[in-house]
């Protein structure tokens, strides 16, 4: 497993605890244990629940409540508060007519291997860099060694010009079909230029009526203003080598959209994410509420 990968893997584990530890979810990914072998899921479980005071100076607890308040406080917002906007987005463009469904940076998401009804008639392409596409392929074969009809893998560098030559030889993609986009965590570890390059070729290869959703750090990410969460995050991804480097403003997002003939639908803000996506969990776990993590926006973009 390249270490690059090791966000993926974090985010899979947090998934995976969630939909094993809770009868209420904010996001139901029981498939998510199955890609985690299980000296990795343990290997996880003991590096966190043993950094608590890195996290929480003054946590007192035990070992099992240390992971508890990590997994809940530090891991789980980001992968479940946007997996579950997501897919409701999605489910969402797929009454109006979304054919295609297209995983940017899919690492170990699992919507293909647990599809719900209304995804059958979709099209879905799971696009990564070569590594990462060649080991979730490698663990999905352990898991189901049946090829899933409507799933294709397109190996591609999102920082490489011309990445999307890989996609467009695939025979199943169509570009006249009305497409559903997900870039889930990736703006923070593009270059902004190579952020708005991934924007301006999406927009190339899909017609109008097409999405994209993604979430974004705000203007305030890397100042003093950041939240002591946030700073946290952003210290432990650098030291797996994935160091966070852009983050933009309101307007700034929206000039970059607008630019590439994309309009934002919907957008939302930390407390907007919490209120609409945490709260009945939050009712039913008062010792361990979830909040949407500060200075991190959702947005839903429509091409006109």
């Amino acid at each position: 497993m390249e270490q690059s990968n090791m966000t993926a893997l974090v985010s899979a584990f947090a998934r995976a605890y969630h939909s094993k530890n809770n009868k209420i979810k904010v996001f139901d990914d029981s498939m998510a244990v199955k890609f985690l072998t299980e000296k990795e899921y343990w290997q996880i479980s003991s590096s966190m629940g043993q950094g608590i005071h890195y996290f929480n100076p003054d946590f007192i607890g035990s070992d099992k409540e240390a992971l508890r308040w990590i997994v809940d406080n530090q891991l789980s917002p980001s992968p479940l508060g946007r997996a579950a906007y997501t897919e409701k987005m999605l489910e969402n463009a797929v009454k109006i007519g979304a054919k295609q469904y297209l995983i940017f940076a899919a690492g170990f998401d699992t919507f293909a291997y647990r599809q719900p009804i209304y995804a059958n008639k979709l099209e879905i392409f799971e696009i990564d860099r070569p590594l990462a596409s060649l080991e979730k392929q490698k663990r999905a074969k352990l898991i189901n060694n049946k090829a899933i009809v409507n799933l294709n893998y397109i190996q591609a560098d999102f920082s490489i010009p011309d990445w999307q030559n890989s996609l467009l030889l695939c025979s199943a993609f169509d570009r006249s079909a009305i497409s559903f986009c997900s870039l889930l965590g990736i703006s923070y570890y593009l270059s902004r230029s190579d952020f708005r390059n991934l924007i301006f070729s999406i927009s190339n290869i899909v017609p109008n009526g097409s999405s994209i959703v993604f979430d974004y750090p705000d203007q305030n990410t890397f100042t003093e203003y950041a939240s002591k969460r946030v700073k946290k995050q952003l210290a432990m991804t650098s030291t797996v080598n994935e160091a966070m480097c852009a983050s933009y403003s309101y307007m700034e997002m929206e000039q970059i959209l607008a630019e590439y003939g994309f309009l934002i639908y919907e957008h939302l803000e930390p407390q907007e994410i919490t209120e609409q996506y945490f709260k009945e969990y939050n009712l039913a776990n008062p010792k361990y509420p979830m909040i949407a993590f500060e200075n991190v926006n959702y947005c839903l973009g429509t091409k006109k």
